[in-house]
């Protein structure tokens, strides 16, 4: 199991923004897709975006035109940058790896972002 550990939650006012951080524990990182989701309070956790091992980048409509997701291999890094938030933004965001020829699909424990003025 790779151990992933989230930070760069916090709170910040509409409009802001934030970038969070998934550091990786294992070199299978390079290998892995990856991606960041976020269930709010009383909601399913749902994908936010994710990145493939080749840097392919998908995003949720929601989320399109202000979230940014990155990697660098090299830190066993993944990044989301978060611009112009809104407070429908506010959840706990989970980092991913998602590795199928092996079977592993990990999780952190997540990093709370909250949205308010």
């Amino acid at each position: 199991q790779v151990q992933l550990v989230e930070s760069g939650g916090g709170l910040v006012q509409p409009g802001g923004s934030l970038r969070l951080s998934c550091v990786a524990s294992a070199s299978i990182f390079r290998d892995s897709d990856m991606g960041w989701y976020r269930q709010a309070p009383g909601k399913e956790r749902e994908l936010v975006a994710r990145v493939s091992s080749g840097g392919s980048t998908n995003y949720a409509d929601s989320v399109k035109g202000r979230f940014t997701i990155s990697r660098d291999n090299a830190k066993k890094t993944v990044y989301l940058q978060m611009n112009s938030l809104e407070p429908e933004d506010t959840a706990v965001y989970y980092c991913n790896l998602h590795q199928p020829v092996l079977a592993m699909n990990d999780w952190g424990k997540g990093t709370l972002v909250t949205v308010s003025s």
